[in-house]
């Protein structure tokens, strides 16, 4: 853990140490998500992984992070994690403060994406490359075209968007949506438990992938 940030690291193996809140239908479908992670990266070296919500804001977000996270606690070279959406709106404000209390380092970067839509950079340590997190759709030229793993993170995206064109795979992963408490007292802890709960299953489908691919 010394790659991350000291309190995301704290965190981290705080999940990673409790994986009972995931049930035994919820493991399989990560198990099964693993698997193609794991054999992409055996047949091409590498494995993208495109997380998609309906606006890109706040569970694709959490999602993306917390997988690249889950690579770098593995030792998995070659994953790279990408997140869009059905439509582009704006990285909620809610979703990086979640981020921030949970220690990622956040930060505005110099490019915008459209008025109201700026660019978060997003570090979790050292020996994690910076992610730069803004909503945009799924297909956007900065994602990749084709050979990607398709993840819905919300059910709403998974009804609407049965086919994404470019995927070697699909996979539906959905999460609460956390803005059911937006404006309320409970906001922050919402969105602390929905990125804990993420977190703790991002970083358990890596440590299955890390399985996969020892020999």
């Amino acid at each position: 853990m010394g790659a991350l940030n000291s309190p995301l690291a704290t965190l981290a193996s705080e999940l990673m140490a409790d994986t009972t809140s995931i049930d035994q239908a919820r493991q399989s479908e990560l198990n099964e998500l693993a698997r193609w992670t794991a054999k992409s990266l055996a047949e091409r070296g590498s494995a993208d992984l495109v997380f998609i919500c309906t606006h890109n804001s706040r569970r694709s977000h959490l999602s993306q992070v917390w997988a690249q996270v889950g690579a770098a606690v593995h030792g998995l070279d070659g994953v790279h994690t990408f997140s869009g959406g059905t439509e582009a709106t704006a990285c909620n404000p809610r979703t990086v403060a979640a981020m921030q209390r949970a220690g990622f380092g956040v930060s505005v970067a110099d490019t915008q994406h459209g008025e109201g839509n700026p660019t978060y950079r997003v570090k979790a340590g050292d020996g994690v490359e910076p992610m730069m997190c803004w909503s945009k759709k799924y297909g956007d030229s900065a994602n990749p075209a084709d050979g990607f793993l398709a993840v819905m993170t919300c059910s709403s995206a998974d009804q609407s968007c049965p086919l994404v064109h470019g995927a070697s795979a699909r996979f539906a992963v959905p999460y609460v949506d956390p803005k059911v408490s937006d404006g309320s007292a409970e906001e922050g802890a919402t969105y602390d438990e929905r990125l804990r709960q993420i977190g703790t299953e991002m970083l358990y489908m890596m440590g299955q992938v890390a399985g996969e691919v020892s020999p």
